[in-house]
């Protein structure tokens, strides 16, 4: 079995906006092809990256305001 690649750090410390403006970068770029397949591959790894960091802030969102329900509703 193949190690997940560790995330980039400046993926890890970028903001929701910035992550998902760089993803659709790099969605536009593998769209348009042009890439050699070494370079796509790296686009592929990078955008698998940003995805994630977008769904982690998601989800601490997600977290936030269920919490922030629970305390308005006294539970």
């Amino acid at each position: 079995m193949s190690e997940t690649p560790a995330v980039p750090a400046d993926i890890e410390a970028m903001s929701y906006e910035q992550a998902r403006d760089e993803l659709l970068t790099v969605v536009c770029r593998l769209e348009t092809g042009g890439a050699s397949l070494e370079e796509s591959l790296a686009l592929w790894e990078r955008g698998e990256h940003l995805a994630n960091r977008c769904e982690s802030w998601l989800e601490g969102a997600r977290q936030r305001l269920d919490a922030a329900r629970g305390q308005a509703t006294g539970e």
